[in-house]
């Protein structure tokens, strides 16, 4: 098996264990376990693993200065806790499909927090880029069709996953200062641990007073799949792939992700795709690409796998 073939195989493997999470989570939430309850699990079974893998792998690398501090406790606060509480509550809320679509906003969010933070230019396609995909997305979370009995406080949990896909776009330009001076797992002890202050207070009492007697098997393997395979797989591989994968080729892998939620929840009955969705998915997609496309002249930009995930 060519190296080349790893990084193919480890990124269709993170698109897809994303991608069936927008389905899965519906089984658990909100029957036996509310969103915050989910997230608490998940959180504190990274910080968990992370801090005991980091004691092995790099006990002496600390995050030291007060900016590289101050900014890992930022990266915490957007990436993990606000982020994970205002995805799942807004998955609670709204269809797989809409939140998947929802997600591919970040990308453009990135551009835009670095042309602040970064100062990086904005051309006229990323400009229009910007303004198509939030037209589409404005489309997409203002939308009502046939489901609006199934969720009826789907435009909260569009805005929800709206706003979870901004602070977690602004958590990609801050983390990447951090990645590239620190071993992954320090950042990634660090960030969760973070994360856990945030979100441990909101979802610790739907996690200790869930009927766990009541769970059946494919609850308990759901939550299991959330755990391990979203979080701590799924960075791992991320983590892995980063130093192979090419911008180009992460960038498809981002469009990927939400075809295959879409293809997994009409599969498992959990949702349907109109002709509506596809065309405000289309301006979402147009929109990404226009913003994805590079100043002439500019060098390759270094991508942050954690593009493809939430």
């Amino acid at each position: 098996m060519t190296n080349q073939f790893r990084v193919h195989a480890a990124l269709f493997f993170v698109a897809v264990i994303y991608a069936a999470n927008y389905s899965l989570s519906k089984d658990v939430m909100p029957r036996y376990m509310g969103p915050f309850g989910i997230v608490t699990l998940r959180i504190v079974g990274a910080v968990l693993f992370f801090s005991l893998v980091k004691y092995f792998v790099a006990p002496q690398d600390k995050i030291i200065g007060r900016a590289d501090n101050m900014r890992s406790i930022l990266c915490g606060v957007c990436g993990i806790g606000v982020n994970q509480l205002l995805f799942f509550s807004g998955l609670n809320l709204t269809s797989p499909i809409s939140a998947s679509l929802l997600q591919t906003i970040a990308p453009i969010v990135v551009v835009i927090a670095s042309a602040i933070l970064l100062s990086e230019k904005i051309t006229l396609p990323r400009v229009l880029g910007i303004a198509v995909g939030a037209a589409g997305a404005a489309s997409l979370i203002l939308s009502r069709n046939a489901q609006a009995a199934i969720y009826p406080h789907a435009t909260l949990g569009n805005l929800f996953i709206l706003a979870n896909a901004t602070v977690f776009g602004l958590y990609l330009v801050l983390v990447q200062p951090l990645m590239r001076k620190y071993h992954a797992f320090t950042v990634l002890s660090r960030i969760f641990l973070v994360g856990a202050f945030i979100a441990v207070p909101f979802g610790w009492r739907e996690a200790l007073t869930a009927d766990y007697a009541s769970f059946p098997l494919y609850i308990w393997l759901e939550i299991g799949y959330m755990v391990i395979f979203l979080t701590i797989l799924a960075y791992l591989l991320n983590n892995w792939a980063l130093k192979y994968a090419s911008p180009a080729l992460l960038g498809v892998y981002i469009y990927l992700q939400p075809v295959l939620a879409v293809l997994i929840a009409v599969s498992l009955g959990r949702d349907t795709l109109s002709w509506g969705k596809a065309g405000q998915a289309a301006l979402i997609f147009l929109g990404v690409w226009l913003v994805s496309q590079k100043p002439k002249g500019a060098p390759e930009p270094e991508v942050p796998l954690e593009a493809v995930i939430d």
